[in-house]
């Protein structure tokens, strides 16, 4: 169950609950009390994926693990680890999954379009004119290195200035330690890759590791604490689109 903190932040993991299942798709979706944006956690098994389309809404993916080839509107990309895309509303996605693990997508649509999910047939050719696949796909490694003034750095890899999306998607990396409670002017999600810490919202706390999502209000103070004694890396999606650099102290309110 979702662990509640104050100020209305929301822990829990990205795959708990039970995942909707259509062919060689799980499906988990993530009710996290959000305005502007949600959470999603697409896991193929090995074959072809039915294909998906967002009607009314877009959404920025990040490829967590495993390799495959993406298809947009029938276009072909090969994907692997660390991958961020961005998926137009009315664009056909399907994924066809030929490694020898699971490949997982962490997906954010915005505006949230609530619960349903239309399936169809997946598709490998695109249509003569159509434009669905071109889209960037920008890995992490690919990305130029932005610092923050408290130890922290991150690498964006959709944003609106970036191919037009509402929202930011990032990378970040926190050293160990704990920052200065802060807050943001937009709303956010968290997804923990790699390292330990604990997520504080006032003296409310909660441990996160890999596989941790939180989901942070608008304007409510917070700060990520990483205990390791290594890198702490998290992926971040925030509406609306900007920089991850920009926080305000509580002072400020």
């Amino acid at each position: 169950m979702p662990l509640l903190l104050d100020r209305g932040f929301r822990v829990s993991s990205w795959k708990e609950g039970q995942p909707l299942t259509h062919g060689n798709l799980r499906l988990w979706r993530h009710a996290m009390g959000a305005e502007a944006i949600s959470l999603r956690v697409l896991e193929f098994a090995a074959g072809l994926s039915p294909g998906l389309r967002n009607s009314g809404c877009d959404e920025v993916l990040y490829v967590v693990e495993g390799t495959g080839t993406v298809f947009l509107d029938g276009s072909p990309r090969r994907v692997s680890p660390e991958t961020g895309f961005f998926l137009r509303a009315g664009v056909c996605l399907n994924v066809e999954n030929d490694g020898s693990g699971v490949l997982t997508l962490v997906g954010s649509q915005s505006p949230d379009p609530g619960a349903s999910v239309a399936f169809e047939r997946p598709r490998t050719s695109p249509d003569p004119g159509i434009s669905g696949g071109d889209q960037p796909f920008v890995r992490f490694s690919e990305q130029p290195t932005q610092l923050a003034d408290d130890g922290r750095w991150f690498r964006v890899l959709v944003d609106h200035e970036i191919c037009g999306a509402r929202v930011t998607q990032f990378v970040g990396v926190i050293p160990p330690g704990r920052a200065p409670d802060h807050f943001h002017e937009y709303e956010e999600v968290l997804c923990i890759l790699e390292g330990r810490g604990r997520f504080w919202a006032g003296e409310s706390h909660a441990e996160i590791g890999p596989g941790a999502c939180v989901f942070l209000p608008r304007g409510q103070p917070h700060c990520v604490e990483n205990t390791g004694g290594g890198e702490l890396r998290l992926l971040g999606i925030f509406y609306p689109s900007g920089s991850p650099a920009v926080r305000y102290s509580p002072g400020r309110m």
